[in-house]
């Protein structure tokens, strides 16, 4: 279909001609991206242009003018139509006539409009009030009517920008930073808005306000491609839900891959996050040229007058060789030779992390321009920068980005290629891949100070994910990268086996402390031997907080904290030579013997709840604080009966309690006592509120135990009403066992998707099997449980392996029910 085709659909038909026209474009496989966005806007050029002569007549000084996007000709699917009646104001009423001939077949249309009549004035006075107004006003096209009234109102409003700019353009910085505020970093966000996050749409057209001020411009290499492919993922996203949204929903994801004719969702969010880079990177350097621009203007009428006059000379402060500071950056000294140096963009970046001072743009361009590859491996000052700058702690991100934004990282680490905004779609981590992997060396560099090689720490955290570009266990591929990437940086062999060990086992020490059993001597030495000896055991623990910490707010606490610290202790004993004695049943406490001589006498369960904390890790100078709550510890006494586990799981998840371990075991009573009693043993939390009354659980516990509460009924209500997010579906649950995980039981561990009551199912289905549970150790990462339990048959031994291998798959077949 050519212009001239739909030019003719348009006449002839009117607004049924123009929405025929427009659903045969919108379908046409052959057009897409800027062409088919400028056909549309040209589409609708006409059908507007002829409601506007059919409704003009002969009107004088009036004319109809496109705005925001529309006025850029960067129609999607279903943007809105951003239009303002022009007038001179000399007959009112018969423009009103006019914008009703204009807006009402809009409408009629079902599409969206936003609208206002205004004369020059009018306009003029708007957009000084109204920043959004202004900027709408800036990309201000002419569709129809009095030509020179459009162009009158466009000079006026890029002269009042102009003119106004050191007072507007901190006005949309702010409103800029706002923004990304609420709607956080495109560049890392599984489901982002393309027009309001930062690195957006919105982003790119506060850069072209920012350019027609004429007092600063961003930095143009990739700004416009970035622009475009944001667009065309707009695009798409409309095409494929009908709707007219910016938000790259899950569920939606896979489509518009396949309507951009891309490999899968992945790629997709990759290409967008690169998008996104590329439009905060610019933004960063833009905003930061406005700031100096604007300084340098405050001050330099006082300094001519000191000077008599004279143009001033911008002070230049050495930080490194060949590199200097100038102006709040760090630039290069004019003696730099990128070419004949090939350490100088290390020695830049570390120097300006050190100094807290981000990287000149024309520094970082020119090294990446002329710089010399490094030879392999290493020179051992480069090496020395690398871990330079990545112990600068947070001015590191900054600097890393610059160096990022130019491709100076993956010439000098090529692997890095593989992760570079690679989305990780789990909610419990909140960067992309290498920015996690950015994270994770900031958070080490807080810890250098307790581990003996500092330096291997900081480039293992580097490192200890960047196997995720590969297929597979991530840690498997990331240990033969880290040994590559070692030996290539300049490391000895003994320190390239450290590096290679710890990004094997980076998941080793939080992994084992929340899913086994601690007391169980196989757990600990199977850690040690994994680890081999106490410096990378020290290493290990701090990369595995740091990891941790840079993950997101749901992958550590206090609780796991505890839990490695206290694996690690027992590890450190058994690398130091001391024996792991056989686990004895261990004598009951006080609180523990009254609780069972209670429940004998009561022939019913008795429970306490008891909060434990711990105090908080505190840095040299601060005051300290309040403790850090691990938990409520449980006890529940219990005579010995069937369907206690299921009972106990059932009613705590009533009252929305999150179990975070779990143990049962048989007590032995004291002389004279007789009676069998279950002790249960776990550590809890309140979802959310408070904990329940003492006496309200133990009340509801004697009603599962009796069966006069149904506790399938209660959580079945509740996970009916469970909030789910529409069109996803959670990976089926997985059940597997764990051989030689403990000689005294049988570890079953299961992965699934985290809901009300998934350990009464649990440990029904576990009952059902005809097993006991030792103990339970339970962990949640954002919506995935990943729990381990020990089991024994009925005699307390370990199962079979084909009887173990039978309960898993019941349990499984249980769960995927």
């Amino acid at each position: 279909m050519t212009s001239t085709d739909v030019h003719k659909d348009v006449e002839d038909s009117g607004p049924s001609g123009y929405a025929a026209a427009r659903l045969r474009l919108l379908q046409e496989g052959a057009r897409s991206g800027p062409p088919r966005r400028s056909a549309l806007s040209d589409l609708t050029d006409d059908w507007l242009s002829g409601l506007f002569t059919a409704g003009a007549e002969a009107l004088r000084g009036v004319s109809l003018i496109a705005v925001g996007g529309y006025g850029r000709g960067e129609l999607s699917p279903r943007s809105d139509l951003d239009l303002v009646l022009l007038h001179d104001g000399s007959d009112s009423g018969a423009v009103a006539a006019l914008a009703d001939r204009i807006w009402y077949p809009v409408w009629d249309l079902g599409l969206a409009l936003d609208h206002s009549v205004r004369t020059p004035a009018e306009a003029r006075k708007t957009a000084a009030e109204d920043l959004k107004v202004q900027l709408g006003l800036l990309d201000a096209r002419h569709i129809a009517g009095d030509l020179g009234l459009t162009a009158g109102l466009r000079t006026a409003v890029l002269a009042d920008w102009r003119n106004q700019a050191p007072k507007r353009l901190p006005e949309l910085q702010e409103l800029c930073a706002e923004r990304a505020e609420r709607q956080g970093e495109l560049q890392y966000l599984l489901e982002p808005d393309l027009k309001e996050a930062r690195g957006g749409l919105r982003d790119a057209t506060a850069l072209r306000a920012v350019a027609a001020s004429w007092l600063a411009d961003a930095p143009r290499e990739g700004l416009d491609d970035a622009r475009r492919r944001l667009l065309d993922v707009r695009d798409a996203l409309h095409l494929t839900t009908g709707r007219a949204t910016d938000r790259l929903a899950l569920q939606e994801q896979d489509q518009v891959a396949a309507e951009l004719g891309l490999l899968d969702a992945d790629t997709l969010l990759r290409q967008v996050y690169e998008a996104a880079r590329v439009i905060s990177y610019a933004s960063d350097v833009t905003w930061r040229e406005v700031g100096r621009v604007l300084r340098s203007r405050a001050v330099r009428p006082r300094l001519r007058a000191m000077l008599g006059g004279g143009k001033p000379v911008p002070e230049r402060s050495p930080l490194a060789e060949g590199v200097v500071e100038q102006d709040g950056e760090v630039v290069l000294a004019r003696a730099a030779r990128p070419d004949r140096d090939p350490v100088l963009p290390l020695r830049a970046a570390a120097a300006a992390a050190q100094a807290g001072l981000p990287l000149s743009l024309h520094a970082v361009r020119r090294m990446a321009a002329g710089v010399r590859p490094l030879p392999t491996p290493w020179p051992a000052e480069a090496r020395e920068q690398l871990v330079t700058l990545l112990g600068s702690g947070q001015p590191t991100i900054d600097v890393w980005e610059a160096l990022e934004a130019e491709g100076l990282i993956t010439q000098m680490l090529p692997d890095w290629e593989r992760v570079r905004c690679r989305p990780q779609r789990n909610a419990v981590h909140i960067w992309t891949v290498d920015r996690h992997l950015i994270e994770t060396a900031v958070r080490a560099s807080e810890f250098t100070r307790r581990v003996h090689r500092p330096d291997l720490l900081l480039v293992a955290a580097l490192l200890h994910d960047i196997g995720k570009g590969w297929p597979g266990d991530h840690s498997v591929a990331g240990e033969i990268i880290a040994k590559d990437v070692a030996a290539r940086i300049g490391f000895d062999r003994d320190d390239v086996a450290v590096l290679a060990a710890l990004v094997r086992h980076h998941l080793l020490l939080v992994d084992t402390a929340t899913r086994r059993d601690l007391e169980d001597p196989a757990t600990v030495r199977s850690v040690a031997d994994a680890v081999g000896s106490q410096g990378t055991l020290e290493l290990l623990h701090a990369l595995t907080e740091a990891d941790a910490l840079a993950t997101g707010p749901a992958a550590w606490s206090s609780w796991r904290g505890s839990l490695v610290a206290d694996l690690v202790k027992r590890v450190a004993a058994v690398l130091a030579g001391d024996d792991l004695d056989e686990p004895e049943a261990a004598a009951p406490t006080a609180e523990q013997e009254r609780l069972a001589i209670e429940a004998v006498a009561t022939g019913s369960p008795v429970l306490s709840l008891r909060a434990q904390t711990e105090p908080p890790a505190l840095t040299e100078g601060q005051p300290a604080g309040d403790p850090e709550p691990l938990g409520v510890e449980l006890l529940i006494a219990v005579p010995d009966q069937p369907r206690v586990l299921p009972a106990v799981a059932g009613v705590l998840a009533v009252h929305r309690l999150t179990v975070r371990t779990a143990e049962l075991r048989a007590l032995d009573l004291p002389d004279g006592v007789e009676g069998s009693v279950l002790l249960l043993n776990w550590r809890v939390a309140a979802q959310y509120g408070s904990l329940p009354q003492a006496a309200r659980l133990r009340a509801d516990l004697v009603r599962a135990l009796d069966g006069s509460l149904d506790v399938a009924g209660r959580l079945a209500e509740r996970d009916a009403a469970y909030p789910r997010r529409r069109g996803v579906v959670a990976p089926a649950a997985r059940v597997t066992v764990a051989s030689a995980a403990s000689r005294h039981a049988t570890v079953i561990e299961v992965r699934a998707q985290d809901a009300p009551g998934l350990l009464f199912r649990i440990g029904r289905a576990l009952e059902d099997a005809g097993v006991r549970m030792r103990s339970a150790h339970v962990s949640t990462l954002g919506a995935n449980a990943v729990d381990a339990f020990y089991v024994t048959d009925a005699k307390g031994a370990p199962l079979g392996a084909g009887e173990a291998a039978s309960v898993a798959r019941k349990l499984e077949e249980t769960l995927r029910g």
